[in-house]
């Protein structure tokens, strides 16, 4: 295969629900904010974290911003780690990468968390590139996009045979703009019913295998 295969993290790589969840809960005891249903702490998957607790807990940007250090508080050393890959992704990002596939992420998690994750679960050695949100730059899913790209160095002609892979609709939303377009993941089933269809995804795909078949297909 000749493609550009660009990976969100979060729900797709790897299942962060743990990690992920009881470091919101942790920000907000420490608040002392009521803790939402786990259905709502399942939408903390994938999304930046200011937008999620501004959106799902109704925080100011100040007070999302005081959630955000407190949740890395106990993320950064403990939760990032609470994490399991993909069942069978890591073998075939390596088959991908032999075959003649060039491989990045393209997360919104900060980048120096999406570096541990991916070299202790097995990813990193498949990825030329691996790119995430920046210290204070707040960037969305398509700077983030953009910014893989261009650490790749893409040809034109690689640009047109690149496809972006993730589990929510953002990581849909975020290729579109990049022109890009999008696999949807339903590996661990963070998006609601429809969510990825809707926001245009090229595919849906529930396992690796059928990721393979897939991208084979193209």
């Amino acid at each position: 295969m000749d493609l550009v295969l660009l990976f969100d993290l979060d729900g797709t790589l790897t299942d962060s629900r743990e990690g992920i969840v009881k470091s919101v809960r942790y920000a907000l005891e420490k608040l002392s904010l009521p803790i939402p249903p786990e259905e709502t702490l399942l939408r903390f998957i994938g999304p930046p974290l200011e937008d999620s607790f501004q959106r799902c807990c109704g925080l100011t940007e100040a007070g999302a911003a005081e959630a955000v250090r407190l949740y890395r508080e106990r993320y950064n050393p403990i939760g990032v780690y609470e994490n399991l890959p993909a069942p069978g992704l890591a073998e075939y990002c390596r088959q991908w990468r032999a075959e003649g596939c060039r491989l990045a992420l393209a997360s919104s998690k900060p980048e120096h968390l999406c570096e541990k994750v991916c070299a202790r679960f097995g990813f990193a050695e498949s990825l030329e590139v691996i790119a995430g949100n920046q210290p204070g730059a707040g960037m969305t899913k398509a700077d983030v996009i953009r910014l893989a790209m261009e650490r790749l160095g893409l040809t034109e002609a690689e640009k047109r045979r690149t496809v972006m892979i993730g589990d929510r609709k953002f990581d849909v939303e975020g290729a579109a703009e990049c022109g890009l377009p999008c696999v949807g993941v339903e590996f661990f089933g963070y998006a609601g019913p429809g969510e990825l269809q809707a926001a245009g995804a090229a595919a849906v795909v529930r396992t690796a295998a059928e990721l393979d078949q897939y991208l084979r297909s193209l």
